[in-house]
């Protein structure tokens, strides 16, 4: 019986296992390092992330969401990692450039969903003070107000949230106490600031 020789290639993959170790890796035992634009895990920075919801409107798989807690005052984003198909549109999108971020993490496997499943964060609420509903989250309008620079001057809700921010304004009292700021300078919702805009210039 003929027993066939081991061919030049085969030869040459034998010498540098033997030079440079095996081909495989130790994963998960050791976790190879991966390139820096690798699309892993995604995470929110808590400090730079304003909820502005943008990430929520971007995805395409829905496998972010909004959620809007009046009793705790908290504006709500989560990630639901099951749904993520980790395109990078969220990253892609985010207003401030940093508020989200790919991980170097790719081990997605779980055998149940545990409570690290999910990624969420909670960013206070603006509520409006004449309809009492919220429109954004205080971050994004800060943000906003240091974005444009002097021109925050020219829209009350922007400024007075960054003064209350920098403590130089006081907060809107509960309930309606009076007297009170007049109806233009308060932090309002859009469409109560057109209200009051209308009745101050029309009288209605």
């Amino acid at each position: 019986m003929r027993i066939p020789l081991p061919k030049v290639r085969e030869l040459v993959e034998a010498v540098r296992a033997v030079v440079k170790g095996p081909f495989t890796t130790k994963f998960p035992a050791k976790v190879d390092s991966v390139d820096p634009n690798f699309r892993g895990i995604l995470k929110f920075r808590p400090e730079k992330c304003i909820g502005c919801g943008a990430c929520v409107r971007v995805c395409p798989t829905n496998a972010r969401e909004i959620i809007v807690d009046r009793e705790k005052g908290v504006l709500r984003l989560v990630h639901h990692a099951e749904r993520c198909i980790y395109c990078g549109q969220c990253v892609l999108y985010c207003t401030t450039g940093e508020g989200i971020y790919h991980t170097p993490e790719f081990d997605l496997a779980r055998t149940e969903r545990s409570a690290d499943w999910e990624t969420s964060i909670d960013k206070e609420l603006a509520f409006c003070e004449v309809c009492h509903e919220p429109f954004a989250a205080k971050d994004h309008l800060v943000w906003i107000a240091h974005k444009v620079g002097d021109l925050a001057n020219s829209n009350p809700t922007l400024f007075l949230s960054l003064y209350e921010q920098l403590g130089t304004a006081e907060p809107r009292p509960r309930g309606d106490v009076q007297p009170y700021r007049s109806d233009t300078l308060r932090i309002l919702c859009p469409e109560c600031r057109r209200k009051a805009y209308l009745a101050e210039e029309w009288g209605y």
